[in-house]
């Protein structure tokens, strides 16, 4: 077992004894001062910055070709951070993310939600199309990675919200690591030292394992909220690495549709997409 596994480890142990404390702290009274209840809570930070200070990032990616593949998604789809617009897309090499791009569902029946000024703080994420949306498989791979036990958490799409989900929840997440970061997610071998990564899944809706093969145009999960998000979209990107930690951003094509600029909605298929 590596260093960083077990200092990880750690990490979720002080974590584990904070909280037991501060439940304890309810039924008896601690034999110490209130302040040494603290200790693990600062060295769980401390240690996890450790890490993540340490951790090796990859630099930018070398110029090549954009790769096409399916698009991931069916209906009527909005792009919101596009490689289109900027590279790096979401202002970070960090993660594999250099190409990234976000997309949400579009729909004439149940329209999206707009940013909310003050009122309501936060939605249901049924009140988005986006959430549930069948994900697809971007091309013939196999399945190197899936995971779906995080929960969906609620929007974060209004000014009250926003200071809470850069300033508060962002921090936590980053102190967590990469996964709670992007979510649930499953990763693809595309082949040719090529790897789609899919964020923010639903909770339970992954339909592959690892091990798997699918095939381009197969469902393999659903679209959720999970993660560092603000509503229920779709994180997209490809990579020269199965592990976003150390990949690097591959440029993609989506076929028939290229590479959506933010605010371009496009639409595949028959249709949009209706829960």
């Amino acid at each position: 077992m590596s260093v960083r596994t077990v200092a990880g480890l750690l990490v979720r142990v002080l974590w584990a004894l904070f909280i037991a404390q501060i439940l304890a702290s309810f039924l008896v009274d601690l034999p110490y001062d209130y302040w040494v209840g603290w200790l693990p809570l600062v060295a769980a930070v401390a240690l996890r910055i450790a890490l993540n200070r340490t951790e090796e990032r990859p630099a930018a990616p070398a110029a090549r070709e954009a790769v096409e593949v399916d698009p991931p998604v069916a209906g009527v789809w909005s792009a919101l951070n596009s490689p289109a617009d900027k590279v790096p897309s979401h202002g970070t090499h960090a993660l594999g993310q250099t190409y990234a791009i976000d997309i949400v569902a579009e729909s004439e029946t149940r329209p999206r939600p707009s940013f909310a000024a003050l009122w309501p703080v936060a939605r249901r994420n049924s009140a988005f199309p986006a959430f549930g949306a069948p994900l697809l498989a971007a091309g013939d791979a196999t399945v190197v990675h899936a995971d779906d036990r995080l929960r969906d958490h609620l929007s974060r799409n209004s000014l009250p919200a926003l200071p809470y989900f850069l300033l508060v929840e962002g921090v936590f997440r980053s102190l967590g690591g990469p996964r709670h970061i992007i979510g649930n997610h499953v990763v693809l071998d595309l082949g040719d030292g090529v790897y789609a990564l899919y964020a923010h899944l639903k909770r339970g809706s992954l339909l592959v394992r690892a091990g798997d093969r699918v095939t381009a145009g197969q469902p393999i999960a659903r679209c959720g909220n999970s993660g560092n998000s603000t509503e229920p979209h779709l994180h997209f990107q490809l990579m020269d690495g199965p592990d976003p930690r150390t990949a690097r951003g591959v440029p993609f094509t989506w076929r028939g549709v290229g590479v959506p600029a933010g605010g371009d909605t496009f639409t595949v298929g028959a249709g949009a997409y209706s829960a």
